[in-house]
């Protein structure tokens, strides 16, 4: 018998959002799995086996994990739930992971940019294994609350996360619009108390002006997430900056986590010239897919990128590709170093079922092949933002990070100016 049809819906990069999921790319392919439509566990259980990047299952017997899972008795679809859980558990991967209803549907509205929650995008640190603050979103609950990229959360409503998935932990932090949540947070070893009213939060993807500083126009940019608007709004930023006669541009990648894959390539492509290199995939069997640029670049004035530890997954890709092909200096701090790529598989039982799983099928490489998987981008410019740094004070003289950006781009701006005076002059 048939049973329930599996789609690949998305391919992702990013990391997690606690108002909802955070996600990635997208794919049209589908196909059938055989089996019945109650085993849930053998369903996600041959999608594993079929693609999952790391062959030794982590080091397991992956057929004797499908014996184990298989077989248990559920008579609840939140029992199957569970199980399939405690399933992908065993992969120790926490960006292969089941989606409940619930959760599906924040993935698919997270891509939207129309969220619900309190605004904050959350990791797994990689040395203490914590669940992390990768940043708080601009004008949201968390924002406005002082929470900042690296504290750490250490309980949910008196509930610890010790222990607990990044997915339960977004489960915590959810809740309709107006509810309460109490968290205990820590800094630099000191724990502090933050309440919270959740809200509905919109994502505005790129926020852009132009700044005049000793004469020189700057096209300042900030990409805050990849969803299904950030392409055109970027599009449109950089090309009104160079309408305007914008000398150079600065794009700030601070504390962006990530989002759609698709978007993070065709952002790269707006500023590489055509054959470039983007970015490299290497699957399980070893197979390198290779992403090029496929058309001009919209502006050849000098870049700068501004780049955190909040910097993650398709934020990477994009930072990568321009610093490879020496298109940008990277200014800031070593990004987070995610360097796996998930496809979203979604099981549907009718018409009307959401659930589905994300699946690590890929690492991806820098176009000069570096992995960069728990490792990071190191900038070409290291700059460590001051640890009295407010939201309030991106892009202004009290933003240290965008003051040595602001440095490195004019002598870029000098030096491409004397390159054209030199051309012409010979």
């Amino acid at each position: 018998m048939v049973g329930p049809l599996i789609k690949r819906t998305l391919q992702l990069s990013g990391l997690w959002l606690a108002s909802a999921l955070l996600i990635t790319g997208c794919s049209g392919n589908s196909f059938l799995a055989q089996g019945g439509t109650g085993n849930i566990a053998q369903q996600v259980w041959e999608i594993v086996n079929k693609d999952y990047v790391d062959g030794t299952f982590n080091n397991q017997d992956w057929q004797a994990v499908r014996d184990r899972f298989t077989n248990q008795p559920t008579k609840t679809p939140e029992q199957s739930y569970e199980n399939v859980r405690k399933m992908l558990e065993t992969l120790g991967d926490p960006y292969t992971r089941f989606l409940d209803p619930e959760q599906y549907k924040a993935l698919q509205t997270s891509t939207t940019g129309e969220l619900s929650g309190v605004g904050l995008q959350i990791g797994l640190d990689n040395d203490s294994k914590r669940i992390v603050v990768i940043s708080p979103i601009d004008g949201t609950p968390a924002a406005r609350a002082g929470i900042k990229a690296r504290d750490f959360i250490v309980q949910v409503d008196g509930k610890p996360t010790k222990n607990l998935t990044l997915d339960q932990v977004a489960n915590l932090l959810r809740g309709r619009k107006g509810s309460k949540v109490t968290l205990v947070m820590e800094r630099d070893k000191n724990e502090f108390n933050v309440a919270l009213q959740r809200d509905r939060i919109e994502i505005d993807p790129v926020v852009a002006a132009i700044k005049e500083d000793k004469g020189f126009k700057v096209g300042y940019a900030r990409l805050s997430t990849f969803n299904a608007n950030a392409v055109d709004k970027m599009r449109k930023a950089i090309q009104e900056e160079k309408d305007k006669g914008v000398d150079g541009y600065i794009m700030d990648l601070r504390a962006n986590p990530g989002g759609l894959l698709t978007a993070g390539i065709d952002i790269a492509r707006l500023w590489l010239d055509k054959d470039q290199v983007i970015i490299k995939t290497v699957s399980r069997q070893g197979t390198q897919d290779v992403i090029r640029s496929d058309r001009s670049s919209l502006t050849d004035k000098p870049l700068v990128v501004l780049v955190d530890g909040g910097t993650a997954s398709a934020s990477e890709i994009l930072s990568g590709a321009l610093q490879d092909n020496k298109r940008a200096t990277l200014v800031g701090a070593k990004t987070f170093g995610k360097g796996l790529i998930q496809q979203v598989y979604t099981l549907n039982n009718s018409e009307d079922a959401g659930i589905g799983i994300a699946v690590s099928i890929a690492k991806y490489q820098t176009p000069s092949g570096a992995d960069i998987h728990k490792k990071g981008i190191k900038p070409d410019v290291a700059e460590e933002l001051s640890k009295d740094f407010t939201a309030d004070q991106i892009a202004t003289s009290k933003d240290n990070q965008y003051a040595k950006a602001l440095e490195v781009l004019e002598g870029k701006i000098a030096a491409q100016k004397i390159s054209k005076q030199v051309v012409v002059g010979s």
